[in-house]
Protein backbone atom coordinates (compact mmCIF):
# COMPACT_ATOMS: atom_id res chain seq x y z
CA UNK A 1 0.00 0.00 0.00
CA UNK A 2 1.09 3.44 -0.70
CA UNK A 3 -0.42 6.83 0.92
CA UNK A 4 0.65 10.43 0.19
CA UNK A 5 -1.48 13.24 2.04
CA UNK A 6 -1.76 16.86 0.58
CA UNK A 7 -4.01 19.67 2.17
CA UNK A 8 -5.02 17.47 4.91
CA UNK A 9 -6.35 14.99 2.11
CA UNK A 10 -4.72 11.42 2.80
CA UNK A 11 -5.13 9.17 -0.31
CA UNK A 12 -3.56 5.10 0.07
CA UNK A 13 -4.23 2.56 -2.98
CA UNK A 14 -3.49 -1.07 -2.86
CA UNK A 15 -2.79 -2.89 -6.09
CA UNK A 16 -4.27 -6.45 -6.80
CA UNK A 17 -3.06 -8.50 -10.04
CA UNK A 18 -5.85 -10.43 -11.56
CA UNK A 19 -4.46 -13.39 -12.69
CA UNK A 20 -8.01 -14.71 -13.98
CA UNK A 21 -8.47 -12.18 -15.97
CA UNK A 22 -5.42 -11.92 -17.35
CA UNK A 23 -3.86 -13.47 -20.62
CA UNK A 24 -0.41 -12.96 -20.86
CA UNK A 25 0.59 -14.81 -23.86
CA UNK A 26 -1.82 -12.42 -25.69
CA UNK A 27 0.37 -9.37 -23.48
CA UNK A 28 -3.51 -8.68 -21.84
CA UNK A 29 -2.53 -8.00 -17.72
CA UNK A 30 -5.69 -6.74 -15.54
CA UNK A 31 -5.20 -4.78 -11.91
CA UNK A 32 -7.75 -3.53 -9.15
CA UNK A 33 -6.74 -0.86 -7.13
CA UNK A 34 -8.56 -0.10 -4.17
CA UNK A 35 -8.24 3.76 -3.58
CA UNK A 36 -9.22 5.28 0.19
CA UNK A 37 -9.33 8.82 0.39
CA UNK A 38 -9.58 10.38 4.09
CA UNK A 39 -10.15 13.65 5.17
CA UNK A 40 -7.97 14.94 7.48
CA UNK A 41 -8.59 18.82 6.97
CA UNK A 42 -10.98 20.21 9.15
CA UNK A 43 -12.75 21.21 6.31
CA UNK A 44 -15.59 19.52 4.18
CA UNK A 45 -14.52 18.48 0.65
CA UNK A 46 -15.83 17.22 -2.61
CA UNK A 47 -14.30 15.19 -5.51
CA UNK A 48 -15.10 16.72 -8.84
CA UNK A 49 -12.36 15.28 -11.28
CA UNK A 50 -9.59 12.84 -11.90
CA UNK A 51 -6.58 12.72 -14.02
CA UNK A 52 -4.44 9.60 -13.77
CA UNK A 53 -1.02 8.98 -15.84
CA UNK A 54 -0.90 5.39 -16.70
CA UNK A 55 2.22 3.57 -17.92
CA UNK A 56 3.94 0.36 -18.83
CA UNK A 57 7.04 -1.56 -19.41
CA UNK A 58 6.27 -1.28 -23.22
CA UNK A 59 6.68 2.40 -22.87
CA UNK A 60 2.90 3.04 -23.39
CA UNK A 61 2.02 5.88 -21.30
CA UNK A 62 -1.97 7.21 -21.57
CA UNK A 63 -3.62 9.52 -19.83
CA UNK A 64 -7.23 9.06 -18.22
CA UNK A 65 -9.13 12.45 -17.32
CA UNK A 66 -13.13 12.62 -16.14
CA UNK A 67 -15.59 13.75 -13.94
CA UNK A 68 -15.44 12.20 -10.10
CA UNK A 69 -14.44 8.38 -9.54
CA UNK A 70 -16.83 5.46 -10.76
CA UNK A 71 -19.48 7.20 -11.16
CA UNK A 72 -19.51 9.30 -8.21
CA UNK A 73 -18.16 13.08 -6.79
CA UNK A 74 -18.65 12.00 -2.85
CA UNK A 75 -18.29 14.98 -0.25
CA UNK A 76 -16.70 14.22 2.75
CA UNK A 77 -16.87 15.87 6.11
CA UNK A 78 -13.99 16.21 8.36
CA UNK A 79 -12.68 12.84 9.89
CA UNK A 80 -14.79 10.71 6.74
CA UNK A 81 -13.74 8.61 4.63
CA UNK A 82 -14.19 7.11 1.00
CA UNK A 83 -13.10 4.07 -0.82
CA UNK A 84 -13.74 2.34 -4.36
CA UNK A 85 -12.17 -0.26 -6.39
CA UNK A 86 -11.07 0.40 -10.13
CA UNK A 87 -9.33 -1.79 -12.94
CA UNK A 88 -6.51 -0.83 -15.34
CA UNK A 89 -5.26 -3.53 -18.24
CA UNK A 90 -1.73 -3.29 -19.48
CA UNK A 91 0.00 -4.69 -22.39
CA UNK A 92 2.52 -5.91 -20.21
CA UNK A 93 3.03 -7.15 -16.75
CA UNK A 94 4.66 -4.13 -15.05
CA UNK A 95 3.05 -0.50 -14.93
CA UNK A 96 2.65 2.04 -12.67
CA UNK A 97 -0.01 4.71 -12.00
CA UNK A 98 -0.06 8.40 -10.47
CA UNK A 99 -2.36 11.01 -10.70
CA UNK A 100 -4.26 13.96 -9.12
CA UNK A 101 -7.57 14.16 -7.64
CA UNK A 102 -9.48 17.96 -8.25
CA UNK A 103 -11.85 18.42 -4.92
CA UNK A 104 -13.56 21.46 -3.76
CA UNK A 105 -13.69 22.74 -0.55
CA UNK A 106 -17.48 23.70 0.97
CA UNK A 107 -16.96 26.84 3.27
CA UNK A 108 -15.46 28.68 0.57
CA UNK A 109 -15.19 27.32 -2.59
CA UNK A 110 -11.19 27.32 -2.85
CA UNK A 111 -10.07 24.48 -5.13
CA UNK A 112 -7.41 21.75 -4.22
CA UNK A 113 -5.45 19.71 -6.30
CA UNK A 114 -4.70 16.69 -4.06
CA UNK A 115 -1.74 13.55 -5.30
CA UNK A 116 -2.43 10.10 -5.50
CA UNK A 117 0.95 8.95 -4.80
CA UNK A 118 2.43 6.77 -7.86
CA UNK A 119 1.90 2.92 -7.60
CA UNK A 120 3.42 -0.27 -8.98
CA UNK A 121 1.37 -3.21 -10.96
CA UNK A 122 3.12 -6.05 -11.16
CA UNK A 123 2.45 -9.41 -12.26
CA UNK A 124 2.39 -12.46 -10.13
CA UNK A 125 2.72 -14.71 -13.08
CA UNK A 126 4.45 -17.23 -11.54
CA UNK A 127 2.26 -18.15 -8.32
CA UNK A 128 -0.49 -20.49 -8.79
Amino acid sequence: MVTATTNGIEVSVEVTYQAEFSSPLQHHYVFTYKVTIQNKSAQTVQLLRRRWEISDAAENTKIVEGEGVVGQQPTLEPGESHSYVSGCNLKSGLGKMKGVYTMQKLFDGKILEVAVPEFQMIANIFHN
